[in-house]
């Protein structure tokens, strides 16, 4: 097991699950065809090929940066990190779920559906943000105090 370990870098359960999770999305595509992942009409509109470019994109660019930022703020802020680690999170994870709405995509097609605008989407995201961002610093400062007060 440790030979086994020390070779592959993680337990067999590792692997068993990642070989699943290949298995799973190699029936996936055998099973919708290789035609439905690429749009021949227009090729940037291929699900594939954003599949692709998000995760190189991610694994190249992204994951090197935010890395670099954590190991900054790391080193900067000490204990404070994860009072802005968790709103930023959530901060981004808002943005990716609500961008449609924030950045006011296909605005004429949500007022022809609901009869109203796009318009309070930025503000309410930005107002959710600072509450997150408040709500942890209200927690670090409790925590603060309280482990001042031992």
């Amino acid at each position: 097991m440790t030979t086994f370990r020390a070779r592959y870098g993680a337990g067999p359960m590792h692997l068993a699950v990642t070989a699943c999770c290949l298995a799973l999305a190699g029936a996936v595509v055998l099973t919708i065809g290789f035609p439905a992942l690429w749009n021949t009409d227009t090729w940037w509109q291929s699900i594939g090929l954003w599949f692709v470019g998000a995760a190189v994109v991610h694994d190249a660019i992204l994951f090197p940066l935010y890395a670099a930022l954590d190991r900054t703020l790391v080193s900067r802020l000490g204990r404070f990190v994860n009072a802005v680690r968790i709103p930023a999170l959530g901060a981004g994870l808002s943005l990716l779920l609500f961008a449609p709405g924030i950045f006011a995509h296909g605005s004429e097609t949500y007022e022809a559906a609901t009869g109203q605008t796009q318009e309070p989407y930025a503000m309410r995201w930005l107002l959710l943000v600072a509450g997150m961002f408040a709500a942890s610093a209200a927690f670090y400062g409790g925590r603060e105090m309280l482990r001042q007060r031992r």
